[in-house]
């Protein structure tokens, strides 16, 4: 019979490559990958941005060539999986962090990209993107938008998103984007803005993106672990008829054997 940590791993699709621009490669592959994929069968090309270090790595690939000529950006549409709560020029914003080493360097309409209003009142701006995505997907009553591709980074903590241990937020069920406050030890300590874990479970393609020792017990507990009574925020995300990547850096995948 199997364990539940091989249950957990049995579900996901693990890739440990050997650094992170070894990583960056690998999910640039599969970025254009899935948009090709997409705009062959819908026409368009639905993302979200994850923040953090190691997406920024993906991002500044992306936005050379040759990736960035294998992707058709008047197709592609981009959305965000969090915010911090600070003005979009603010150096803590993960939408200036994607502007400065994607957006700005590929020829993507300026409509086409859909930013969480983190200058905003938490609650105002979650109510805000929640009707853009309502719109965009044409969703009603209790449907969920479908992303083609869903990009996540992991903290230290076991972290996603801006879901956190012990935050309501984590066990939010109806809403699609939530106002959250931050656990007393997570810099910067601002409110954040995020997708619930409704959304991020209906997505066609969730990519984890992992790097770096720091990362290792986390990436343990959520890949390799025991279930625990409350499973960090990572470990909840399971796709319901999607697939689920984790791609890692061998500093990261330490724990796993």
């Amino acid at each position: 019979m199997q364990s539940e940590a091989q249950k957990v791993m049995s579900k996901s699709e693990i890739h440990v490559l050997p650094d992170p621009d070894a990583l960056a490669q690998e999910a640039g592959r599969r970025f254009i990958a899935s948009a090709s994929a997409a705009i062959s069968a819908s026409g368009q090309f639905n993302v979200v941005l994850a923040g953090g270090s190691t997406p920024a790595g993906l991002y500044r690939l992306l936005a050379q060539a040759p990736c960035r000529d294998k992707v058709d950006w008047s197709r592609t549409f981009v959305y965000f999986g969090d915010e911090r709560c600070v003005p979009p020029d603010h150096p803590d914003s993960n939408y200036r962090m994607a502007r400065e080493t994607l957006l700005d360097h590929v020829p993507l309409p300026s409509a086409n990209i859909f930013r969480m209003p983190g200058e905003l009142d938490p609650v105002a701006a979650a109510a805000i993107y929640a009707a853009v995505l309502r719109q965009d997907f044409r969703t009603h009553g209790l449907g969920r938008p479908r992303f083609d591709l869903i990009l996540l980074g992991m903290g230290a903590d076991g972290h996603t998103a801006s879901l956190f241990p012990g935050m309501p937020a984590l066990g939010e069920r109806w809403r699609l984007v939530t106002a959250t406050a931050v656990p007393a030890d997570v810099h910067p300590a601002v409110p954040r803005i995020t997708l619930t874990l409704p959304v991020l479970n209906a997505g066609r393609e969730v990519l984890f993106l992992g790097a770096g020792a720091n990362k290792a017990e986390a990436v343990r507990a959520v890949l390799a672990g025991p279930k625990p009574a409350e499973p960090l925020p990572a470990r909840r995300v399971r796709p319901r008829t999607g697939t689920l990547t984790w791609l890692l850096d061998e500093a990261a995948a330490a724990g796993l054997g």
